[in-house]
């Protein structure tokens, strides 16, 4: 309960506005309990981004090991997760003022870094083009961020990025195709 209640604060109001007494409210106890837990701020941040990694990183395995043929997409809407792109926004902007939450965020993005990229060079994506699975992995993770960033600041975007993003990511990775559904039988 005070996980989810420092995810609410940073997703609602900023990183800034995380403190023991905001979290003891949330939560219905008192501040001295949550610093029983969590005798650092940093800690309490740390236990934050480790739980919503380890969510993300198991739901990608899953997801991937589903499809394993279709790695590029299963990661494109892996990184669509609106609500995660706005909460890892605010941890990225946490680490940069605390460099105990940098390391975090270094160790369990490389974590998920390295699944990507073995589902990537599993299914051979991008060797037609000879684009590197690092530079696939970067793109296809960069775009959904980069684009809910500025809609965050109220940038008006074009709406035609996705599509263009979509087309490529058919053209590196076509869609399977599926069976025809078989009709009833009349009568």
């Amino acid at each position: 309960m005070m996980l989810d209640t420092v995810e609410r604060l940073m997703a609602t109001e900023g990183y800034a506005s995380v403190s023991y007494r905001a979290v003891a409210a949330g939560v219905g106890v008192t501040a001295g309990l949550v610093q029983y837990y969590f005798p650092t701020l940093d800690e309490l941040f740390e236990a934050a981004v480790r739980r919503r990694a380890d969510e993300n990183l198991e739901r990608l395995v899953a997801a991937l090991a589903a499809r394993p043929d279709e790695p590029l997409h299963v990661l494109w809407e892996a990184s669509q997760d609106e609500a995660s792109s706005v909460l890892m926004t605010e941890f990225l902007a946490l680490g940069n003022h605390r460099k105990t939450i940098r390391a975090v965020i270094a160790e369990v993005s490389e974590r998920a870094r390295q699944v990507q990229l073995a589902a990537l060079k599993a299914a051979g994506t991008g060797r037609a083009r000879r684009i590197p699975p690092e530079d696939l992995a970067f793109l296809v993770n960069g775009i959904p961020k980069i684009e809910a960033l500025e809609v965050g600041a109220g940038l008006a975007t074009t709406g035609s990025i996705r599509k263009t993003c979509l087309r490529f990511l058919d053209e590196l990775e076509p869609p399977r195709r599926r069976a025809p559904r078989s009709r009833p039988a009349k009568g």
